[in-house]
Parts: C-alpha cells; structure tokens; sequence
C-alpha cells in the first residue's frame, strides 16, 4: 500500500484560492488601534451644559403641487382651477403661512414654455421661495419623446 505524499504535476498549478487570514490581522488592529486613538483625539473642553426639554415648534408644511397640461390648464393639488386670477389668489395665500409650503411644478412635456413661465412669475409675484420641477428619470431612453 503506497501513499501519494505529492506529484510533479500538482507542484505546476497555480493556487487560486486567496488566503485571508492576514487581511483579517490587518483589520483587528486597524480596529484597536482607532478604539485607542479615538478618545484621545476628541478632546472638549469640560463644561456642564445646561438641561432643555425639546419639542418641535415648528411642523413641515406640506408641499402643494401645481400641474400644467399640454392646453395650459392649471391644477392645484389635482383640482382644475378655472383662470390664473384663482391660480395667484391661492398663492398670495399660501405665501403667508409660517412656514412656506414649497410649490412643486409638474409640466406637461408637451405645454409650452409659455404657460409654466407664467406659473413662475406669479409664484414670484405671490412671493413664494421654494420652487421645484418634478420630472420622471431617464430610464436608458435619452433621446426619445
């Protein structure tokens, strides 16, 4: 009964698993080495801040969403508006609230520019600050309408 200890050929191939075992040495003491140096790099200066309970005063508002169609109607919140004279109103009343709800533009991609240039001067006319565009990603179809 004879044993093969090792052979000429496995002597060739090339070993292609990747040994691990110092890259996790390496690691824990990376890992004790910032557990030490941490606390000894943050220094404060010793001072007994005062107690406050918090509560939030202030509650976010809720972004109002205004759509323009290809014909140029106006919705506030998915609700038709009948003219821009309802369309301002609104904004000159939301424009006062504390804190200002941010209005959120989604255009039709075939409305012309004229329709949502127009909702923009009377958001600045209303005096409203926060103005964003809601549009859909580009899903790999650039190019393409």
């Amino acid at each position: 009964m004879a044993m093969n200890i090792g052979s000429s050929d496995a002597e060739d191939e090339v070993m292609s698993a990747i040994n691990t075992t110092p890259l996790v040495d390496v690691m824990l003491v990376l890992l004790i080495i910032f557990l030490i140096t941490i606390p000894v790099a943050i220094q404060t200066a010793p001072v007994s801040l005062p107690k406050a309970n918090s509560q939030a005063n202030v509650t976010k508002p809720e972004n109002i969403t205004i759509a323009v169609d290809a014909d140029g109607n106006y919705y506030w919140n998915a609700s038709r508006l009948p003219d821009k004279a309802v369309l301002l109103e609104k904004l000159k009343a939301v424009a006062v609230k504390e804190p200002q709800p941010e209005i959120q533009v989604r255009g039709d991609k075939e409305a012309r520019f004229e329709f949502l240039g127009t909702l923009i001067v009377d958001c600045q006319r209303a005096g409203i600050l926060k103005v964003g565009f809601i549009t859909e990603p580009d899903r790999g179809q650039q190019g393409t309408m």
